[in-house]
């Protein structure tokens, strides 16, 4: 039977198989785990970003601002355990995320931010830029 497939070079190569391996044991997840599904859109004076981050509290999440860098982390920690007249189990769940964004062009001091829902919204307004001083001289 025939099978509808992109061509592959080297289609029997182990790096092939490897990459098709870990694929399907992430369920297709991009390669890179670290990172949260964003959206930037312009809304004229400003930029809202909103980040996808379900399961985690607000207390959870940290926003820091270091020159023209924003950078939000997500960082959950759970342990659970129970116990039973003739077993014990204990659970730890641990997952944490980090994504940077440059704040060229933005007003630091004005950023504001909220969580609700497991997105968090971050609204980013774009710097007025500076109007030259102008002023008239008297001739004498």
């Amino acid at each position: 039977m025939l099978e509808l497939r992109p061509f592959r070079q080297n289609e029997n190569s182990v790096f092939h198989y490897l990459d098709d391996l870990e694929r399907n044991f992430f369920g297709g997840l991009s390669s890179d785990v670290s990172c949260f599904r964003t959206d930037i859109v312009d809304q004229g004076d400003h930029y809202e970003l909103r980040a996808d981050l379900p399961g985690f509290q607000k207390e959870e999440i940290k926003i820091d601002i270091d020159a023209d860098t924003l950078t939000v982390r997500a960082e959950h920690r759970e342990e659970a355990e129970e116990k039973q007249e003739n077993f014990v189990r204990r659970e730890r769940r641990y997952g944490s995320f980090s994504r940077s964004f440059d704040l060229t062009g933005i007003a630091k001091d004005n950023i504001d931010a909220e969580y609700t829902d497991g997105v968090l919204k971050l609204k980013l307004p774009k710097e007025v830029p500076a109007q030259p001083e102008t002023r008239q001289i008297t001739i004498r």
